[in-house]
């Protein structure tokens, strides 16, 4: 298969392939009559895996470990496991940033729809904002 049709076979973009081509998760064969790389079922199967994991959070470097085990007979199970245990707490924490951050924007609404619009005067360029953060920061 070449690039354009590995892309179509699993529904992304041809420089998804590339990129993953290039940074060594994949490994085609380069027909040396045209030039083109030619991908195998092999090739497919791997990028079908890689797309999974990239929907259940795992980076790209998670990926190339587990790869690593799998390239090596070894089982990445154990390694999966503690790279999810990972990422779960890492969304977790993402997830309480962006609940505060929801709050806070909810009470700037809420706020500045009180708030007259004001003129920058040379000391105050949004007298929203600023009034804002020095409001949090007392908090």
């Amino acid at each position: 298969m070449k690039v354009v049709e590995i892309a179509r076979k699993l529904e992304v973009t041809a420089d998804t392939v590339r990129f993953y081509t290039r940074i060594g998760i994949l490994n085609p064969t380069k027909n040396y009559a045209n030039g083109y790389r030619e991908y195998s079922s092999s090739d497919a199967s791997r990028l079908r895996f890689v797309l999974s994991a990239r929907q259940l959070g795992f980076s790209v470097e998670d990926i190339q470990k587990i790869l690593g085990h799998a390239d090596n007979k070894e089982s990445p199970c154990p390694t999966v496991r503690r790279l999810i245990d990972q990422r779960l707490h890492e969304t977790e924490q993402r997830f309480q940033e962006v609940k505060l951050l929801r709050k806070r924007m909810r009470e700037a609404v809420t706020q500045w729809s009180k708030e007259p619009d004001k003129v920058p005067d040379g000391d105050m360029i949004c007298h929203l904002i600023e009034g804002f953060s020095l409001q949090a920061e007392e908090e």
